[in-house]
């Protein structure tokens, strides 16, 4: 009888996440396992060899964790591992790449609460505009807010194309249209947001993207979020605690970096417990994370 909760993370990138090992031992696994380097190709050997080595009965007992840094490359390995499956032998499955998933929900699910808390508003009908669309937590950010029935905008740092090929993914993937923006220059930006009610912000670290001539310009805004911990701030005057405070001398709210890291590292650590404690096996993504998200941000 098998008896230890074992997970398997397999990782496309050199080094597997120490963040995500950590994460899923203080969780309750007995063991986790990194696989580095590991290409599309190679995941439905290894996912079989985890499946048929334990009996079907135990199979929730054993886990496949998708790390990486590429949304869409997780995803992929994400259905390559359901199809690998041969029932009954079945295991549960977590995609997270760089904590893009859980950190994506928290930061829509902090935002969405804080809506309501100080405008009365909901995710649904209202216009996001989406810094840093084409890195994993802005791609997550922007479909789980496009599908709450948000109206999404991409907005690209460097033109419109990569933006447009990110929105062109959405569409096919998830069935929601997002739109898709040239962001690349101040008087670009300026327009984008005097348009949007909502800001996230998920660029590169340490790099400001809504400075405070921006913030002021921009009177329409209901609030901004921005996962960007590393200073300067991506969003300027707001602070890292900050959980729907008023920012600059408007009526715009800010949701900071490390009130939505205390619900990412909750629902991380929520899910990892949820397939330790399902007597069935679990396959799990970003909509997962932020159904954990909403209930834990509430």
């Amino acid at each position: 009888m098998a008896d230890k909760r074992i997970l398997h993370l397999l990782s496309p990138l050199r080094h597997a996440s120490p963040f995500d090992i950590n994460m899923a031992l203080d969780a309750g696994y007995d063991a986790a396992i990194p696989y580095t380097n590991v290409t599309p190709e190679e995941v439905t050997g290894l996912v079989q060899d985890a499946i048929f080595s334990r009996p079907p009965k135990d199979g929730a007992k054993t886990g496949v964790f998708i790390g990486g840094k590429n949304a869409i490359a997780a995803l992929d390995m994400l259905e390559r591992a359901k199809r690998a499956m041969v029932p009954p032998f079945v295991i549960s499955v977590f995609a997270d790449p760089a904590g893009s998933f859980t950190t994506a929900a928290a930061m829509v699910a902090r935002l969405e609460r804080a809506l309501r808390a100080a405008h009365g508003r909901d995710l649904a009908g209202t216009r996001i505009v989406v810094f840093g669309a084409t890195g994993v937590v802005g791609f997550a950010a922007a479909v789980i807010s496009a599908l709450e029935g948000a109206q999404v905008t991409l907005a690209g740092h460097d033109g419109p194309r990569r933006v447009a090929e990110s929105a062109a993914e959405i569409a096919t993937r998830f069935g929601v249209v997002v739109d898709a923006a040239d962001a690349s220059t101040e008087a670009l930006k300026a327009g984008l947001l005097g348009n949007a009610e909502v800001a996230l912000c998920a660029g590169r670290a340490g790099v400001q993207i809504i400075d405070a001539g921006l913030l002021q310009r921009s009177p329409g805004l209901l609030a901004v979020a921005c996962v960007n911990a590393v200073p300067p701030p991506g969003v300027a005057g707001l602070d890292l605690f900050a959980d729907g405070t008023r920012i600059g001398e408007g009526t715009t709210i800010g949701i900071g970096a490390l009130a939505i890291g205390q619900t990412k590292y909750q629902t991380e650590f929520g899910l990892f417990r949820r397939m330790i404690e399902s007597t069935k096996p679990l396959t799990l993504d970003f909509r997962d994370a932020f159904v954990l998200a909403r209930d834990l941000a509430r």
